[in-house]
């Protein structure tokens, strides 16, 4: 699996997190990438992928080629999209967890020995904390003005949930080493009554032998 780079771009009065790669996949191959989501974060994703042909020699989109998509929360092993579609398309999902969310690809050729390989070009773009979609608006009557301020509040909540989403993760670090620090300290303190109690036995030895060489 590959763990893609976060890049965060902010550019008022859309703040988003952009991911635009492309890869190259056998018929028979799943391509997986993870990607570390706070919780409640949307995320729309899209694909084009194009066959190779042999006749052209060269890249083209066929009709018959199907993508397979499977997002899954790596912590809970929970499906959250199970869903196949035309060579060009997209997806959108919405993380319930904080943590890694693994996003394979794949055809919808079959994988048997028989079959023949056919080599595809992937493209996929990810949004990361796409504007959600008001429902209960009509958003052809809202003006421009009022629609980019709404965007920019679900922005800025995706902002403070990815900051909260560190703090958590850092107050954990911090307990883990303080923990460690603990667990180290006593060690060395087990050590060194250990070694105290050792002297002091051998001492003891040490002088009743000297005493009883001492009587003969």
């Amino acid at each position: 699996m590959v763990r893609l780079s976060r890049v965060v771009v902010l550019v008022l009065p859309y703040v988003l997190t952009t991911y635009a790669i492309h890869f190259y996949l056998d018929s028979t191959e799943k391509r997986c990438f993870i990607e570390e989501l706070p919780t409640d974060t949307v995320v729309e994703g899209h694909y084009r992928a194009q066959e190779w042909s042999e006749s052209s020699q060269s890249y083209e989109i066929n009709s018959e080629l199907g993508i397979q998509v499977d997002v899954d929360e790596l912590s809970t092993g929970q499906s959250v999209v199970k869903t196949r579609g035309p060579p060009e398309g997209k997806f959108t999902f919405s993380s319930h967890d904080a943590g890694d969310h693994s996003i394979c690809l794949s055809s919808n050729y079959t994988s048997n020995w028989l079959s023949t390989r056919h080599h595809i070009r992937m493209y996929l773009d990810l949004a990361v904390g796409a504007t959600r979609r008001d429902t209960e608006h009509d958003r052809s009557h809202i003006s421009d003005l009022a629609q980019r301020i709404r965007d920019l509040n679900f922005k800025l909540q995706d902002i403070r949930r990815e900051q909260q989403f560190q703090r958590e993760r850092e107050s954990a670090f911090r307990d883990l080493s303080e923990e460690v620090n603990s667990r180290a300290v006593w060690y060395c303190v087990a050590q060194m009554v250990v070694l105290f109690v050792t002297c002091a036995w051998q001492l003891r030895h040490l002088r009743k032998f000297f005493e009883e060489k001492k009587i003969r």
